[in-house]
């Protein structure tokens, strides 16, 4: 069995660009609110960027394991394509997760629920992309 290590670093870095427009432009006021975080709270955030370059550095090595793993799972089931094989590990795997972790928290209802849908769509996306990838560049 082969894995393709450039094609699992090319998933690692789109993971971080999608993020940050995921958690940027496209919702990242409402991920701004839901963690409780203030925007013109220049010092905080200043504090916030500070500490994140280590963050990111775990996020992503943690994400080239992550892609490692779902390479080589994609890889060994063959009676699948990578995207059905990504989109049944997130539907199995990545939802309950994302969802006990939203649901057992002081949160109120609709917090949880945006929480848990910006959190679940964004690995939605994420692993159909390294599913596609991951399943036709071997």
């Amino acid at each position: 069995m082969n894995i393709n290590y450039l094609a699992i670093l090319v998933c690692a870095i789109l993971s971080m660009v999608v993020g940050g427009m995921w958690y940027g432009p496209l919702f990242g006021k409402k991920w701004m609110e839901i963690i409780g975080a203030n925007p013109a709270d220049l010092e905080r955030r200043k504090e916030m960027q500070k500490s994140a370059g280590p963050l990111y550095v775990v996020q992503f090595l943690l994400t080239l394991f992550q892609l490692w793993i779902l390479a080589y799972y994609i890889g060994t089931w063959t009676n699948m394509s990578g995207l059905m094989n990504a989109i049944w590990i997130w539907a199995g795997f990545i939802v309950p997760t994302i969802a006990g972790s939203c649901m057992w928290n002081n949160d109120s209802k609709k917090v949880s629920w945006a929480r848990f849908l910006i959190q679940v769509g964004y690995q939605l996306v994420m692993f159909a992309i390294f599913g596609t990838i991951l399943g036709n560049w071997r």
